[in-house]
């Protein structure tokens, strides 16, 4: 039995958009991992980065549990920890480095290791794991359990799926790539699975987009579903949510007391599912790749109402890329939580081209409160320039679905991708005043390595290849606009949003909104705040737009940074624009 110290290294303090949200997640792959490695029978802690102040609380816990072990395994299912921020790296390296000056062999896996396991074996790991890493994990825990102080060499031996450092150079030694042929062999066709006909105009996107899936489905369900998802290798029966997720190691009332008091409610996380199968030229997948692994809906719906019970959440937050994907899981899901006496509201992601009538009547009776859609643009070019294989108008079209059966809606935004121009902005900030999601969250275009959108620009790519927190939105290419105009964009598109939300409850509305606000207009026009408000935005707007050609960025030069601060000020005037 070995003495291991399980951890990560996202630390909601070192990113300050996040700090100020406060909407914290226990790190559900960590504690997956700390469960699975539990139940191998090997003595347990937990390092929770998410709520400590910094990295000295790390080494205060190395102190006192003295591990032989330690496993810094990320949060695969946070997006955060997908986007390989560069302060986690720094946080994470210095975490590995305390480990091993105590003495401890360490283990590290995530998405930014596995793209880039280099900085992690410089600051002293044993071994990356490339991608999910279970199994390699497995089989390492099970040779240091035999001999903790083996050298790398005879550690790694025949083992696939890892980094190790071997004679002072790096070697790799992949799986067969999820999302390949041979790992496909399988799977279903997303495009099958889908209660929808593609357009003919659109056949091409979608399978461009379309990827391969696991989905259980009609008699061949019971096989599928019989697959291990949470710990691949074991083959035992469904457990019980507290053997699959160790929540007796987290601080649960710590993370209720920062939810309730800045939003006064409480959200926990979970997982239905892994992977996406879809292939947007951006999205980077070095865990699952193109695949989508789902759980039962059954054993789902059974671990929330163990969540409501024994934890007392007041709302999930569904961390899954796509949540559900067909309507007969959501269904199943909804009926199998109506008989268990009701679940929890829950917030999920999901794609326009799901959002049927069907799946929207789904969602609603098992209780989503909330969907995030990657909408990306309103610009029909830019959509299929991503290969995201959806159209404004499904865009339309599921907001209007969900709206009407009281769900709210957000919609992701992505600006500055490859080729976008002036008229696909305006599009853009059409779709936001036309579709009138509840809520919107705004990026610029981040390659990430591993996308074909990386290998179309990473020859533009400086000595900044990563953002420092989630807040940076730093142009990382050459764009059409400079980092300053895309984050003036951005203000200007949530402005419009906070004015939506405050003059009408939704699209449904906005009629009845309008003609109230010109009520008000008539009896007195200059004491309707909100008014004055949108005369404001509408003069920002043309400001920005109009001026947009001093924003435009030019062939790398001497001159850039004179450029630059030409920009600053002018974008300063557009925000003091009345």
């Amino acid at each position: 039995m070995l003495s291991i110290l399980v951890a990560h290294a996202y630390f909601l303090r070192f990113d300050p958009k996040q700090f100020e949200r406060a909407k914290p997640y226990p790190p559900l792959a960590t504690l997956q991992v700390a469960a699975q490695v539990r139940r191998a029978g090997h003595e347990v802690a937990l390092f929770d980065a998410m709520l400590a102040g910094g990295t000295a609380d790390f080494e205060a816990r190395l102190h006192a549990h003295a591990p032989q072990v330690v496993v810094l395994y990320e949060d695969n299912y946070n997006y955060l920890s997908k986007m390989c921020l560069g302060r986690m790296r720094a946080a994470a390296c210095e975490m590995t480095a305390a480990a091993r000056a105590r003495g401890a062999r360490v283990v590290v896996a995530g998405s930014d290791a596995s793209d880039d396991p280099d900085p992690y074996l410089d600051a002293g790991a044993d071994v990356v794991l490339l991608g999910e890493g279970l199994e390699a994990l497995r089989h390492l825990l099970e040779r240091l359990d035999r001999d903790p102080r083996q050298d790398s060499a005879a550690l790694c031996e025949g083992l696939a799926g890892i980094a190790v450092r071997l004679d002072g150079r790096t070697v790799r030694r992949q799986d067969t790539p999820a999302g390949t042929a041979a790992a496909d062999a399988e799977a279903m066709p997303a495009s099958a699975l889908a209660d929808r006909s593609p357009a003919p105009t659109r056949e091409a996107a979608r399978a461009t987009a379309s990827g391969s899936v696991f989905e259980p489905s009609g008699p061949a369900a019971p096989a599928l579903e019989g697959r291990p998802v949470l710990w691949l290798g074991d083959g035992g029966a469904p457990r019980t949510p507290v053997g699959d997720i160790a929540w007796d190691l987290v601080d649960i009332d710590r993370y209720r007391e920062v939810w309730r008091r800045a939003h006064g409610r409480f959200s926990l996380n979970m997982a239905g599912s892994k992977g996406c199968s879809f292939r947007c030229a951006w999205c980077a997948k070095p865990i699952w790749g193109n695949r989508y692994q789902p759980r039962a809906p059954e054993a789902v719906a059974a671990e929330m109402l163990w969540v409501r019970q024994h934890l007392a959440p007041d709302h999930i937050w569904f961390a899954d890329d796509i949540f559900g994907f067909r309507p007969d899981w959501v269904r199943r899901f909804a009926k199998a939580l109506a008989e268990g006496g009701g679940g929890l509201p829950f917030t999920i992601q999901t794609r326009a081209d799901l959002i049927t009538e069907a799946m929207a009547d789904a969602l609603r009776d098992a209780g989503c409160q909330e969907a995030w859609i990657g909408a990306e643009s309103g610009s029909q070019r830019v959509l299929d320039a991503m290969h995201k294989g959806t159209t404004v108008e499904e865009l339309h079209l599921a907001r209007r679905r969900l709206g009407e059966r009281g769900i709210r809606v957000g919609f992701f935004i992505q600006l500055g991708y490859l080729g976008e121009e002036i008229e696909d902005l305006r599009a853009t900030r059409a779709l936001i005043e036309t579709a009138r999601p509840d809520d919107i969250g705004v990026s610029v275009a981040y390659p990430l390595p591993g996308t074909p959108f990386h290998e179309q620009v990473k020859a533009q790519l400086g000595a900044k290849t990563h953002w420092d927190d989630s807040g940076d939105l730093a142009m990382m290419f050459k764009g059409r606009y400079t980092t300053e105009f895309y984050r003036a964009l951005r203000d200007l598109l949530h402005r419009q949003v906070r004015l939506d939300q405050a003059g009408a409850a939704g699209p449904a509305d906005a009629q009845e909104g309008a003609a109230t606000s010109l009520a008000r207009v008539a009896v007195a026009p200059d004491a309707d705040p909100l008014r004055r408000d949108r005369r404001r935005l509408r003069r920002q707007w043309q400001v920005l737009l109009g001026r947009e050609r001093r924003y435009r960025t030019t062939s790398p030069s001497a001159g850039a940074p004179q450029q630059a601060a030409q920009v600053r000020g002018g974008l300063a005037r557009v925000t003091a624009a009345t």
